[in-house]
């Protein structure tokens, strides 16, 4: 399950690659149960409105504890692959789990995640994501959109749209016309990695199913935060064994 070198140049080309069926269906399984009867996404989760007002709900957490979320943020299919694309030793950032209702879920506007994180301090846009999908994620429920090979144009600013922050709406409609958008369809189980500068965006949820996922985030180790408040854990990402997430099941 590890990415090969085209892979890899994919991704440096585009500032994405996708993984079909990375994660299996009992660990599918595994981790909605948990979205749905566990107390940490219940606990956590708060609804964030995109500009039409429409919310979608977001769950996040800093710390590796003991349970299925832990267990799937250093799951070597994840983590070891993180090292080949940053090509460096890496620290977990941050989870989130996101919810978009049926019918009633709201967008998440056009942004780049290092838009968010510059502002928390971190000096290098060495941070990369793990997106995977725990529903069938499809243009109906509103899947991820990304606009390829984006990621090279560095950092954009960005200003509040809604309750979120969104790359300069001006520059954007200039910018969409220069890159394929590409609609990241995706099957329960796979995993799309994204470089923190590539522009994405996605749609409400229109369809009669929740389009629920998990996001991992991971930080180059050696990538400094300037704060006297770090919030992540600046150590080497632990790597669990391969069926970690079934121990929870």
């Amino acid at each position: 399950m590890y990415l090969s070198a085209k892979a890899v140049a994919d991704y440096e080309r585009d500032g994405f690659v996708l993984v079909p069926d990375l994660f299996t269906p009992a660990e599918v399984k595994a981790l909605l149960n948990d979205v749905e009867s566990g107390e940490k996404v219940a606990q956590r989760t708060r609804g964030v409105a995109d500009r039409s007002g429409r919310k979608a709900g977001i769950a996040l957490w800093s710390e590796l504890g003991d349970d299925i979320w832990a267990a799937a943020s250093t799951c070597p299919r994840i983590v070891n692959n993180i090292r080949i694309l940053l090509r460096e030793e890496v620290a977990f950032f941050h989870g989130k789990v996101m919810l978009k209702e049926a019918k009633s879920g709201g967008a998440w506007e056009w942004h780049q995640d290092y838009g968010y994180w510059y502002d928390q301090g971190y000096v290098f846009p060495r941070l990369m994501s793990a997106f995977v999908a725990l529903d069938p994620a499809t243009k109906e429920n509103g899947c991820l959109q990304v606009l390829r090979g984006s990621h090279q144009l560095g950092r954009l600013s960005h200003e509040a749209v809604g309750n979120q922050s969104g790359a300069d709406a001006r520059r954007i409609d200039k910018i969409e016309k220069l890159f394929e958008r590409v609609h990241c369809e995706m099957t329960p189980g796979s995993v799309l990695f994204f470089h923190c500068n590539l522009l994405h965006t996605s749609a409400p949820n229109e369809s009669e199913h929740p389009r629920r996922s998990f996001i991992i985030c991971y930080n180059a180790l050696d990538n400094p935060q300037l704060t006297d408040k770090p919030t992540f854990e600046q150590r080497p990402c632990p790597v669990s064994s391969d069926n970690a997430i079934l121990q929870f099941a």
